[in-house]
């Protein structure tokens, strides 16, 4: 074939960059936001961080009717409003308000960092070093510690342990076994316990010889464990002899102990929530607003603003292309803040009685709802929702919380599955220990309420509520 010159038009979305900086930033959450801004800040000479908040600057809720015919979905249709030349002459957003000090107070203290926590491991040591033995036991103790596992717990077996160590160091099994007994009467109790039940009598025969019900306990623990586990009181009463009473000490006793002596040495990182919304009552309806301290509040340096505005050749260009990033970064910020407080309006008007009456009010709820009625894509929704939080009477709800699938009741409407778990949570508060109700009784007894669930679907919310089954919830 001859080759040929052809012209085809075709349409390809490209996204630009201001674009994907809006989509990125709306999937953020609140903490994350803040990390990425103060990122950005120390490439950008042209933003500053501010503490001077001004309400009527700007205002996400005003504009949030805009800002809803502004925002298009971003798998096909064009986004007016982020999709701007970087070259039209944007507003300054002097007074933006949109961290908390002020980076040019010379008279700030930077905050003290806190002291590292102290180990497991190292606490063990600090023992071992001010106890009455040997140089060669303090080793193989040592050895012992540095193969626990977090929760305090021995893992691996003395002989497979020995076989690793070094032959030079001409250790027996009988070595380990006494080094262990040491360990195991270290603090905290129960440490180097190589299974629960050794763990748990470790830690009571720790309590002084007079303890009352001590040597019951300890007989149940290292021969009925299983048994008190199974809730087959009859048959343990029958084997210690006692009444009810008696047995409830036992139990007690027992349930008090701590099967993770460990843990308490475990350092986690906490990871703070800060509320996006704050929902209040107003006028007798819940309104949503947005939680000004969680805002990020940037401005345009003047310093740096005003050395573009010399037009100096050398400087101008880079500059205005920093210029241009701020502004499209503060615009952005204010249009997640807009999308955020128009979604949240949409759940708070649809959630009203859930707000009124808690759990058990929850109505179903899924994100084309909420999308079709403020004109964003179900993706949009489901970026805003993801990881931002709202604030209430009732407590702090991360806005995925009020989405949820429907159980059809007999009268043809609907109920969430949230209120679904609520109403089996009351059940079961309510229910008598001594006969808690089946899966299958709580499943007559909703139907007798008018919400048909299957009962594998009450074992299954039951689950997920991580409560028991009724023989497990039986006492005495």
């Amino acid at each position: 074939m001859k080759p040929t010159l052809q012209l085809k038009l075709t349409q390809q979305l490209n996204l630009t960059p201001q674009l994907q900086q809006s989509i990125r930033l709306l999937q953020l959450s609140s903490v994350d936001l803040n990390q990425e801004i103060e990122r950005i800040i120390q490439e950008n000479p042209l933003l500053e961080i501010y503490d001077q908040w001004d309400p009527k600057s700007h205002d996400p809720q005003k504009n949030s009717d805009s800002a809803q015919n502004n925002e298009k979905d971003v798998t096909g249709q064009e986004n007016e409003a982020l999709q701007m030349e970087t070259g039209e002459n944007l507003e300054w957003y002097q007074d933006s308000g949109f961290s908390t000090y002020d980076s040019h107070d010379d008279e700030y203290d930077m905050p003290q960092l806190a002291a590292e926590p102290l180990n497991l491991r190292t606490y063990l040591n600090q023992q071992i070093s001010l106890s009455q033995t040997t140089d060669k036991e303090k080793k193989i103790i040592s050895l012992l510690i540095d193969s626990l596992d977090d929760d305090g717990y021995l893992t691996q077996d003395l002989e497979e342990l020995l076989e690793i160590l070094p032959k030079e160091l001409e250790l027996k099994i009988e070595d380990l076994q006494r080094a262990l007994v040491i360990l195991q009467h270290l603090d905290p109790p129960g440490i180097g316990a190589r299974n629960l039940q050794e763990c748990l009598v470790l830690q009571l025969q720790a309590l002084p010889v007079d303890t009352p019900h001590r040597e019951r306990a300890i007989k149940v623990v290292t021969q009925y464990l299983d048994v008190l586990a199974s809730h087959e009181y009859t048959a343990i009463k029958r084997i210690l002899k006692c009444d009810d009473h008696g047995l409830r000490a036992v139990q007690k006793l027992i349930v008090n102990l701590n099967p993770r002596p460990g843990s308490a040495f475990n350092s986690t990182k906490t990871r703070y929530v800060i509320p996006d919304i704050i929902v209040s009552k107003i006028n007798g309806t819940w309104k949503a607003r947005l939680n000004q301290d969680a805002l990020p509040r940037l401005n345009i340096n003047q310093f740096y603003a005003n050395i573009l505005k010399q037009k100096n050749v050398e400087t101008t260009e880079e500059l205005s292309h920093q210029l241009n990033e701020a502004k499209w970064l503060i615009k952005n910020l204010h249009q997640r803040a807009s999308t955020i407080l128009s979604v949240s309006n949409a759940i708070v008007e649809r959630q009203q009685q859930f707000f009124e009456h808690g759990e058990v009010a929850m109505r179903p709820l899924v994100l084309r709802e909420i999308a079709e009625t403020i004109g964003l894509h179900e993706s949009t929704v489901s970026r805003v929702t993801t990881q931002k939080y709202m604030h209430t009477p009732r407590g702090i709800f991360e806005l995925k919380y009020f989405f949820g699938s429907h159980v059809t009741t007999d009268t043809g409407g609907a109920c969430s599955a949230t209120a679904i778990r609520a109403l089996i949570k009351q059940l079961i508060q309510k229910e008598n220990s001594k006969k808690p109700l089946s899966d299958s009784k709580i499943a007559g007894i909703l139907e007798e309420q008018g919400i048909v669930v299957a009962r594998r679907t009450i074992a299954k919310y039951r689950e997920l509520l991580q409560i028991p089954p009724a023989n497990l919830r039986k006492t005495l």
